[in-house]
């Protein structure tokens, strides 16, 4: 039996599902993420990253062979070529047909709209905005990573938070519940720079802080309420920004997706008021789906408005049938 595989790898988790075409796919398999391709050893890690999240699923169903294979990567837009070969070698890793490898921005809008045109908000410990206009026009806002950009993410929402934090500790800022907060999540504020890297993935680190300054500014701190709004503020002109790009002058449709979507109101609702200032109609649309089902349909379909940036590999040679397992004959009663 042959099946498509989904993957979902963003900078704090990879998740992964198997699809046989019989129904809807039945288990989600997650494990941590990587940096992003565009970091050094960027394909080493992503491809260890995936293997752990797909292999478990092939393995409960050893008559199934993949034969088609769709990864989102985060940092995928900005390394071509190492999307390229992480395609490659997964190729072989997975015994597949057919590797795609795409940005997890592009497997988001996918999933979101349905494989429609519009703008994608896609957030979570990055931060990335695209569009595809209806005569096939693209933009990728930000997505530049956490050193760069990324404004208004998980990362930058964490690490704002941080920095106030140990403004605070140092005495040359305003007191704040945040101090607090971090010395809960990570200990003593002095070894703070340590904590921060001693997983490899500051990015992912710091994004773990975005949920305590999103309840410190529900709770009316000041100083984590005015990074919530900065944030919303800066997830807002990545959006308007996209909505120009790709031109049109009617309504255009937009979705936000990614986990920091769970930081509820205390972001969504400054959100929408950066939105409804646009010149352009935007019409909101609950997502359809995930960054998995947009990398499904993607793996299925390579005919949508998307494919351009999407690297795909294809086998030259046919791989040997997967053998069926013998059938016990009946016990003779």
């Amino acid at each position: 039996m042959t099946a498509a595989v989904a993957v979902d790898l963003g900078k704090t988790g990879c998740r992964a599902v198997l699809w046989d075409g019989a129904g809807p796919a039945r288990e989600v398999h997650e494990v941590p993420g990587a940096p992003g391709l565009a970091t050094e050893d960027g394909v080493t890690t992503a491809r260890a990253a995936v293997l752990a999240a797909v292999r478990p699923l092939l393995a409960r169903e050893p008559s199934v062979r993949p034969s088609a294979v769709c990864v989102g990567a985060a940092g995928a837009a900005a390394a071509p070529d190492a999307a390229r070969a992480l395609a490659g070698l997964l190729l072989a890793d997975l015994s597949a047909d057919e590797v795609a490898v795409t940005s997890d921005a592009v497997t988001a809008h996918v999933g979101a709209l349905g494989g429609r045109t519009g703008v994608v908000l896609a957030i979570g410990t990055g931060a990335v905005a695209i569009g595809i206009g209806d005569d096939g026009a693209y933009a990728r806002v930000d997505g530049w990573g956490p050193w760069l950009g990324d404004e208004g993410s998980g990362a930058w929402i964490g690490a704002a938070g941080l920095r106030a934090a140990l403004r605070a500790h140092d005495g040359r800022g305003p007191d704040t519940a945040l101090l607090a907060a971090a010395t809960e999540r990570f200990g003593d504020p002095d070894r703070l720079p340590s904590a921060l890297g001693r997983d490899g993935n500051p990015a992912r680190t710091a994004a773990s802080f975005a949920p305590d300054v999103a309840r410190t500014a529900a709770a009316g701190d000041p100083a984590a309420s005015a990074i919530v709004r900065d944030a919303a503020t800066a997830l807002g002109e990545a959006v308007l920004a996209a909505a120009r790009r790709i031109g049109g002058e009617h309504g255009l449709d937009v979705a936000v997706t990614g986990g920091l979507t769970g930081l509820g109101e205390p972001l969504l609702g400054p959100l929408r008021s950066a939105l409804a200032g646009s010149p352009r109609p935007l019409r909101p649309r609950r997502p359809l789906g995930d960054p998995l089902d947009g990398a499904r349909l993607l793996a299925l379909d390579a005919r949508g408005p998307h494919e351009p940036h999407v690297v795909r590999v294809r086998r030259t040679a046919p791989l040997p049938p997967v053998p069926t397992p013998p059938v016990s004959p009946p016990a003779v009663a």
